[in-house]
């Protein structure tokens, strides 16, 4: 092996290396608020203005703003000799809370929560069950109890998938032609986000988001308007309590936390509640059929194993899931984003 490969695989593994290095800087500056100072001041501003309006050391600020600069999220300019910073496109776009395509709460999501659950990757791997109990001493049985401990964390939780819905939902929701469902019900649906892509996309549609009795409070309370009439509640546990009749279910994000066996459990219980003719719609993220790949669905599977109990799939294994509950003619759609379709009829 010659130096310049020597060289080439030394600067990967110090890009690996760096991985969660280049996250926490992020998260660090979205947490302080520096890109919603920038944003809100319509102006570039001094390390030392930044670093007084948000009550941080001089140079810890300097060290983080030159982090986000090689990151690409924010600009400098020299004045006089003095550095000034302001947001990039990006940042402003993304990063700053105002903002329609925000992904603030996804990111505070990901910094207090999924980073203190992948300390402990190794203990996960090692047991092959997740590090709730480790992380935020909660029982690991519960999934959900770590992500919901605090209405804090849970607001933050749904606000983070609303994020992602806001660029991702209209894509798996117009996959295919979902306007012969006119009834639907949309399991897990926590905040809305997917609810409200189908009644604007299908306007003949109503949509019942079944969640557990105090998500559904809170989207209630924060997420969805009570004028909107096309959009209701359904208290429950869709493992424990029945489920309602209906045209579609819409299970987005939902099989992907759980074992091959609860899937199964849970898709046969919404294909007998299936109206004849009807369907279920599945939104995940898809691995290649040899598990090569995409690196964002690898990754994501190993999210699942310190998080939950499931993990994610080809478009070939959600096919048998659906296949042993009793749909036929499943369909697969992919989107060329993070997450694709899967249809199957009754």
């Amino acid at each position: 092996m010659g130096s310049a490969e020597d060289l080439e695989y030394l600067q990967m593994l110090i890009q690996y290396q760096n991985g969660f290095l280049i996250s926490k800087v992020m998260f660090a500056a979205c947490e302080l608020g520096v890109f919603d100072l920038l944003s809100k001041s319509e102006k570039t501003l001094s390390t030392k203005a930044i670093a007084e309006q948000l009550g941080t050391s001089l140079q810890g600020m300097e060290r983080l703003l030159d982090a986000c600069v090689g990151l690409k999220l924010l600009i400098i300019e020299v004045k006089n000799g003095e550095v000034f910073y302001g947001n990039t496109e990006i940042s402003h776009l993304c990063l700053t809370k105002a903002s329609p395509k925000s992904q603030y709460h996804n990111l505070m999501y990901y910094s207090k929560t999924i980073y203190p659950c992948w300390h402990y990757l190794t203990d996960a791997v090692r047991e092959g069950k997740n590090q709730s109990e480790r992380a935020f001493g909660v029982s690991s049985n519960d999934i959900f109890e770590a992500l919901y401990r605090s209405e804090e964390e849970m607001i933050k939780f749904m606000s983070g998938l609303n994020a992602i819905w806001s660029i991702c939902g209209k894509d798996v929701i117009a996959a295919f032609d979902l306007a012969p469902f006119t009834m639907i019900y949309d399991l897990g649906g926590g905040a809305g986000a997917l609810a409200q892509e189908c009644v604007s996309l299908y306007p003949n549609c109503t949509v019942t988001i079944f969640d557990l009795p105090k998500v559904v409070q809170t989207a209630k309370k924060h997420f969805v308007s009570s004028e909107e009439s096309r959009i209701t509640f359904h208290e429950g546990d869709f493992f424990k309590d029945s489920i309602p009749e209906a045209d579609l279910y819409i299970l987005a994000r939902i099989l992907h936390d759980w074992t091959d066996e609860k899937c199964v459990q849970l898709l046969t219980k919404v294909q007998k509640a299936c109206k004849m003719g009807g369907g279920v719609l599945l939104v995940e993220t898809l691995l290649n059929e040899d598990k090569s790949g995409p690196l964002e669905s690898q990754l994501y599977s190993l999210n699942m194993l310190v998080q939950t109990e499931g993990k994610e799939r080809t478009s070939t294994e959600y096919s048998a899931l659906l296949a042993a509950a009793g749909f036929m003619e499943i369909k697969i759609k992919k989107t060329g984003k993070l997450y694709d379709a899967i249809l199957g009829r009754k």
